[in-house]
């Protein structure tokens, strides 16, 4: 059956308890209509809350939801479950916390992610100039800096573009000491291969995964990748709401104003991460 994902906003009274006993009661109903809720995720602050549905269809999702506690979900879109797991971490439910000897139910995530687009400069370029063996050397030690980077801050790989990596992370403050890191990497790095020097731009955005688009974080991804065309080698280039919601010092950001994107009908508001010093 299609796997779907779900979207409830503005739920009323929505806390953590509220949400995990409605996903109790769809469990309780889920076989009446041959329907199997996998996994939930809530966001308190922004009152979100999404629900991963094996599901013969949409309007069975619906009827289910409607049954069990009357909060039918504003969107559904079918979705890929590798590309929810790769996204979000999980495709079922977490499992209970062991403390003491007993065990008590995981704290469930926001499903609020950054997500974080990474390109290498003049990529094509190598292989013409350096053969197919010291390219391939060279993507391989890009491949390195940047995992290595994503293994010490939280980030989880979504996919690898060829000549960059997309990457989540469940918070905004990771995002922003990984690709800082992920930069003085390639720094480091190019001091001692003065003659094979590799530069990275770089371009985050955020959102959550069920958007107007039909698309799993349909906006988000296109934002951070064309910021991240958009960007230098050497850049890291921030979307607007990277900014409003970093909770740290707003100085590390500089505004570059408004900049046109291809796909996008109006300018986008631009910071750059200021990483060197």
């Amino acid at each position: 059956m299609p796997i779907y994902m779900d979207r409830h906003y503005n739920i009323e009274g929505a806390t953590r308890h509220a949400i995990a006993l409605a996903h109790e009661k769809d469990l309780k109903i889920q076989e009446k209509y041959g329907v199997q809720f996998l996994t939930y995720w809530f966001d308190e602050k922004r009152g979100t809350t999404f629900c991963l549905v094996d599901a013969p269809n949409k309007e069975r999702i619906r009827k289910a939801h409607d049954e069990a506690h009357g909060d039918i979900p504003h969107e559904i879109i079918e979705v890929d479950p590798t590309v929810v797991e790769a996204f979000l971490g999980r495709v079922k439910d977490p499992a209970p916390r062991e403390t003491a000897g007993t065990s008590s139910s995981a704290a469930v995530d926001s499903a609020f992610r950054a997500i974080m687009f990474t390109d290498l400069k003049d990529s094509t370029a190598m292989t013409t100039q350096l053969g197919d063996a010291k390219a391939m050397h060279l993507l391989h030690i890009h491949n390195s800096l940047i995992r290595n980077s994503l293994r010490d801050h939280a980030g989880r790989e979504v996919k690898h573009t060829g000549d960059g990596i997309m990457a989540s992370f469940t918070s905004i403050p990771h995002a922003i000491e990984c690709t800082i890191a992920i930069q003085k990497a390639f720094v480091n790095y190019n001091k001692q291969n003065e003659e094979t020097p590799l530069h990275l731009r770089i371009g985050l955005s955020a959102g959550e995964p069920v958007e107007e688009d039909n698309d799993l974080f349909g906006v988000t991804v296109q934002l951070a990748s064309r910021i991240c065309n958009y960007a230098d080698p050497g850049q890291i280039l921030a979307a607007e709401v990277i900014f409003d919601q970093y909770p740290g010092e707003k100085s590390l950001f500089m505004d570059l104003g408004r900049i046109s994107l291809k796909g996008f009908d109006r300018p986008m508001q631009v910071y750059e991460v200021r990483w060197q010093g």
